[in-house]
């Protein structure tokens, strides 16, 4: 990450060589690192966390796969291999709390992670930012350039039916002084945006309509100007989806932390 531009994510092997632990490690993910969509995601919480002065760290390349994908897709040889390298790591550098933006990563760590011997505090960064709004740390009076627009939330699979995350997400989103509308189907009747379990990494499967294509549908019927996203595949297909349904100049589709960001005046 390249801390040069008005923010600062500390590395982990830094602050231990300094003989400091930080309070919280914030897991980036493949997406975060790699995506260059999703690296603007990976700023924007920084940007918050630096504004806050919070303690934290990131391992920067000795962040590895969780094993998620290869969990999903049934290696689990692999999938326990990558954790325990995970696992290494983490408790060499002492980490207590682990924060990250992907409901993936979230998931695995918080469900899977414990069998193998890796205990930590684990929260999505939607939680978190409950957490600092909640403490009244983060205010967003006014919100910004997204005052008196329609939001809507699409739910991650892994966020909500997985670990029963609906509301976090959306009181973060309340703080912006937008109107939050509900799609037909969302909560624990969302619709799948078609990423997870692996699917992302395959050919879709038989049917009439791709499934983030029949999400925007749901989109379009809720008339929202924003899609709000809190995981990195159902952000890559809601924008795909916006791409096909050709309502770029209509429709955007942000990460709860760039909302915040923004609202902020971080972005």
């Amino acid at each position: 990450m390249d801390n040069s531009q008005h923010f600062k994510a500390p590395l982990m092997a830094d602050l231990a060589a300094e003989g400091r632990t930080p309070e919280v490690l914030f897991w980036v993910g493949c997406a975060g690192s790699f995506d260059n969509r999703y690296k603007s995601v990976t700023i924007a919480f920084v940007k918050i966390l630096n504004k806050l002065n919070v303690d934290f760290a990131v391992l920067g390349p000795e962040e590895m796969c969780t094993g998620d994908p290869a969990k999903r897709a049934g290696n689990e040889f692999l999938f326990q291999m990558q954790a325990m390298q995970n696992i290494e790591t983490l408790n060499t550098y002492g980490v207590k709390k682990i924060v990250t933006a992907c409901p993936h990563c979230f998931n695995i760590f918080k469900n899977e992670y414990p069998g193998l011997g890796g205990e930590y505090e684990v929260l999505h960064h939607a939680t978190y930012l409950q957490q600092l709004i909640d403490a009244g740390l983060v205010k967003m009076q006014g919100g910004g350039e997204f005052k008196g627009k329609r939001i809507t939330y699409h739910d991650s699979c892994y966020l909500g039916r997985a670990n029963n995350i609906y509301e976090a997400p959306r009181k973060v989103l309340e703080q912006l002084d937008a109107e939050l509308v509900e799609m037909k189907r969302c909560r624990t009747k969302g619709l799948c945006c078609g990423a997870g379990g692996a699917q992302i990494f395959k050919d879709a499967e038989k049917g009439k309509e791709e499934v983030h294509y029949e999400r925007m549908n749901d989109v379009l019927e809720a008339k929202a100007d924003v899609v709000a996203a809190a995981c990195p595949f159902c952000m890559l297909m809601l924008t795909d989806g916006v791409k096909y349904k050709e309502k770029e100049g209509q429709i955007k589709v942000y990460d709860i932390a760039e909302l915040v960001a923004q609202a902020e005046g971080l972005a």
